[in-house]
């Protein structure tokens, strides 16, 4: 299976491709998509629309998986993370692509065991899990990248399920 992560945002999207199953973990491809914060807010949904078409149509994932958005301090930041993460899905859809999404803490604690652990647990126990030589940075990537990895990890527990039934 190949899962790209994004890791919403507007001003830094992150992204990270990964392909396989279980524990045999392949990173593909990894990095952020960025705006011009001096644009107004329509114009930097459309760059980041049309960045995040392009990063669809150029790696073919076969599901995407979005952080879902569930808290943030800051209400500005939860409407730009929101507006990324709307947009993320869409494009998703509009492909025929199937959505997953997961909380922060359900990343944290597939990736590190504990679903409290800080980004520098994320980024190196990603960096461990996919053979990468450091951690990636900045944390967007590694988040990206974590996203896919939960999903991925969880795929033959999701097929087994569903044999079951």
């Amino acid at each position: 299976m190949f899962a790209l992560g994004i890791d919403p945002g507007l001003s830094r999207c992150g992204y990270g491709a990964v392909r396989g199953a279980g524990s045999d973990l392949e990173c593909a491809a990894y990095g952020h998509l960025t705006t011009p914060t001096d644009l107004p807010l329509a114009e930097r949904l459309g760059i980041l629309q049309g960045d995040l078409e392009d990063l669809l149509d150029d790696l073919r994932p076969e599901v995407v998986v979005v952080e879902r958005v569930l808290f943030q301090v800051n209400a500005r930041t939860a409407m730009s993370v929101g507006q990324a993460s709307g947009l993320a899905l869409a494009c998703a859809a509009r492909r025929g692509i199937p959505v997953a999404q997961y909380s922060p803490n359900e990343v944290k604690l597939a990736v590190a065991g504990y679903g409290s652990a800080d980004k520098v647990a994320v980024q190196t126990m990603v960096a461990m899990l996919l053979g990468l030589p450091s951690p990636p940075r900045p944390a967007d990537r590694a988040d990206a990248l974590a996203l896919a990895v939960t999903h991925l990890a969880g795929a033959g527990l999701r097929v087994a399920g569903a044999a079951l039934r």
